[in-house]
Parts: C-alpha cells; structure tokens; sequence
C-alpha cells in the first residue's frame, strides 16, 4: 500500500496526517508505530486520519506513536484543523467530532484556537492535581524544571500503583512571573517526553488558576509558546481554549 502523507507540527508535538475522506486507509498497530518510528519510518509523536462524519466538518481519528488508538490530542486536534483548511475542507472555522466529543476550533492571526472540553473534576492528590481534559492528566509543581529528569520521573508515576493500568500523562510545572508557566510532560503512549502537550498544558493552566493565575494563561514549554483561556464557574472551567500555532513541515510518500 502507497501512502501519501503529511507531517505537521505544533510546538514540536509532530503528527504524520493522513485524509482518509475516501475511508481507503487501513492500519495495524504495528503499521502505526512503524510510521511513527523516528528511525525506521517517518517519525511523529502520533498520526491522525482526518475521515467525513455526517454532521461534521470532519472526524478525527488519532493513534498514539506505539500505534493504539489514542485519547484527545490537543495540539494534534489544533494541526488537524490547519490540514482541514489546507485541504478545503473548511475555511477559518471548523466543527469536527474526536475521541472526547465535539469540538469547534477557529483559525486567526497565524494561530489556531481550539475549544477544549469542559472541565468539571478536579482532584486534590497529595503532593499534585489530577484532571481529564480530554486525556488524563497528573500535574505537579517544582522548582528548576529545566534541570529535572522528566523521563525517569514521569515514568515512575505513570507506572506507579493507580495509573499502572490505564497510564496517565505527567507534567511537571514551574510558575514563572507575569501569569506565565513553563511546562515539561510525559506523554504516556509514546512514553517518553515531548516538546509539547496540548491536553497537558490545558491541564496545567487551570490548576494554575487555583494559585491566582487569570485567563489567558501564557506556557512555555520545549517546543515554544501556547496560550489557554477559560471561564471559572466554582470548580469548573467552561469555554477552555488551547491557542498556538500549526504548521505543515513536508509531505511524502511511502509504501507499507
């Protein structure tokens, strides 16, 4: 089978697409993570079908890099939505369907605006926050991230007793001044640490606005600079918005 691709990149969280309008592309597991492999295949943190969805302007369809259909990707969804406009598919507005539910999205000034699902739970672990944003997520704040082992720190809590199972993300938090965190996340699936996380940062943001942060917060993290904004309501957070940019790097093809 003959593939033509692209590869898109948010933050320097990078996605092999793919258009599956035409329901033509069937993957394995294993076919999956080959063309998510960064030395034997084409190499991205996930990959993406973007397939028609009556009521929709389309679905999206997404696969962590060990090839297992994923939960929601945030900067996935948010590179989805540049390719959707690339293709025609829409023009700066955007309705599709994920693994979480719907969402609406809208492109502007370069960047792209994702609404995130609503956020009604948020719990109070020991020493962190633990909310689902789309995908799971464990945040905790420390001190001279830049200098913290991500890998060996995040693992150990995505395989600890509770999230043995089902995995969790990790991100680890520094608050910096002027209503800015810098972020570092485990991203469970591709196990390993990424440059960027979408539902991670989401998470971040709104356990942040507990300690006084106000909408938008401003995150930096490896791969550069997002934005989320939200609405309070008690312990719940309505009209979550992950901005930043979405960008096509190549496209190619490839034989399976």
């Amino acid at each position: 089978m003959d593939l033509t691709f692209y590869k898109y990149q948010g933050t320097g969280n990078d996605f092999v697409v793919l258009d599956n309008r035409e329901q033509n592309i069937q993957l394995s597991q294993e076919q999956v993570a080959f063309l998510c492999d960064r030395r034997k295949g084409i190499g991205a943190d996930g990959l993406m079908l973007l397939q028609e969805k009556e009521g929709y302007d389309f679905e999206m369809v997404y696969y962590n890099a060990d090839g297992r259909v994923g939960s929601m990707c945030g900067n996935g969804g948010r590179c989805l939505v540049a390719f959707a406009q690339f293709l025609g598919v829409v023009e700066d507005q955007a309705y599709f369907i994920a693994s979480d539910g719907p969402h609406k999205a809208f492109l502007k000034d370069g960047l792209v605006h994702l609404q995130m699902k609503d956020v009604d739970e948020v719990e109070d672990l020991a020493t962190a926050t633990f909310m689902n944003t789309g995908s799971p997520h464990y945040v905790k704040q420390v001190e001279a991230l830049q200098d913290l082992d991500v890998f060996q720190e995040g693992r150990a809590i995505r395989y600890s007793g509770r999230f043995k199972a089902e995995g969790t993300n990790v991100n680890f938090v520094e608050h910096l001044s002027e209503n800015k965190l810098f972020v570092r996340t485990y991203e469970r699936g591709v196990e390993d640490e990424t440059f960027s996380c979408g539902t991670g940062v989401t998470a971040c943001a709104l356990a942040a606005s507990r300690a006084g942060y106000k909408s938008p917060v401003h995150i930096q993290v490896l791969g550069g600079e997002l934005q989320v904004s939200f609405e309070q309501e008690g312990q719940s957070f309505r009209n979550v918005f992950l901005i930043g940019p979405a960008l096509q790097v190549f496209k190619g093809e490839i034989s399976l």
